[in-house]
């Protein structure tokens, strides 16, 4: 069997360029004080000869692995059953990719996962957790700033308003919802039901207090639990129309929950949008546009916000403003034939 060839070292790379050995690593690495037509030698040998960093040693030498923890605190059904999820994993790869830095993907089954992801990030493995998803009774942030690991939350922390180091990437879910309400009003419909998120989570909170700042008077029957799934939204919608049979308008929180709804509207004979109209959250194109009818909702940039949520955690260290550390995205509403 043929032996492989030999892997390119520092030293050829140095040799090939013309330049000492450390400022071929100083290239390497991305330190600053090596002239540009020097760094230009480098990277041209570099390109030349294959080079590939050896990322263990390099870690001895900059303490930075190049690695980077997403943590989603659900399940794996749910987190592949969900295009939320690949989306906000897309923005964060795309981000990641650029900075040639690597992504290590970590998904809570249970309770009994805290101790197994807090052991791994308090193991000197990344460089750093972005975390999404978290639910407000969750030890997790508690765990993760135990490991002592620079953090961005995807979403507003329930507990970040009295926070000040607390970093984060969220839309602008209260004023999304002001929207959905809004345009159904819009429409003439007076009896707007609500489909709720999960309350344990600060988005669907801040959608459920968006509904009400523009419903104040509205009966509670007409609000039903969900939790962003498509069996609870048609759970949620079940228990809508037996309550209130005359619904002339659903808002739900998020696309998923619409299309349950709009399945258990087909099947009790009711017309979208002549009867009821639907109102989701999100604008995954995979669930609204497929929708029948295809699904009115409330756009927020989900991919832009993983994005964010890796450039910040990559550029902007801790002390900096926080203004600057916590991004609200604004949302806009796309209007499609389920209202």
């Amino acid at each position: 069997m043929p032996q492989a060839a030999a892997r390119p070292t520092l030293e050829a790379v140095a040799a090939r360029a013309g330049v000492s050995r450390a400022t071929v690593s100083r290239v390497v690495n991305g330190e600053a004080g090596v002239r540009e037509a020097l760094a230009a030698k480098v990277r041209r040998a570099v390109k030349e000869l294959g080079y590939v960093p050896n990322r263990a040693a390099r870690s001895l030498v900059t303490r930075r692995h190049d690695a980077v923890a997403v943590v989603i605190a659900e399940p794996e059904t749910r987190v592949f059953g969900d295009p939320f999820f690949a989306l906000q994993l897309r923005g964060i790869s795309k981000e990641l990719t650029a900075r040639d830095v690597q992504l290590v993907l970590l998904l809570m089954e249970g309770r009994d996962d805290h101790e197994r992801v807090g052991r791994y990030l308090a193991g000197g493995h990344v460089d750093g957790a972005l975390v999404f998803s978290l639910h407000l009774d969750d030890p997790l942030p508690g765990i993760i700033h135990g490991a002592g690991v620079p953090t961005v939350f995807g979403g507003r922390p329930g507990w970040a308003d009295g926070a000040g180091s607390v970093r984060y990437v969220d839309c602008d879910n209260r004023g999304g919802a002001h929207q959905a309400v809004r345009h159904l009003v819009g429409l003439g419909r007076r009896r707007v039901a609500h489909i709720t998120g999960p309350l344990d989570q600060t988005s669907a909170v801040d959608r459920l207090d968006g509904y009400r700042d523009l419903m104040p008077g509205a009966d509670p029957a007409l609000t039903a639990d969900g939790d962003f799934t498509l069996a609870g939204g048609e759970q949620a919608m079940r228990r809508l129309l037996d309550r209130r049979p005359d619904v002339d308008a659903v808002f739900a929180a998020n696309d998923v929950s619409a299309s349950g709804a709009l399945r258990v509207l087909r099947a009790a004979g009711r017309r979208v949008p002549q009867d009821v109209a639907v109102v989701g959250f999100d604008d995954m194109l995979p669930v609204a546009e497929q929708a029948e009818p295809p699904l009115t909702t409330v756009r927020q940039e989900i991919e832009e916000m993983g994005r964010l949520m890796a450039a910040m955690l990559l550029h902007g260290g801790q002390g900096h403003d926080p203004a600057a550390a916590r991004v609200v995205l604004p949302t806009a509403l796309v209007r499609r034939e389920s209202a």
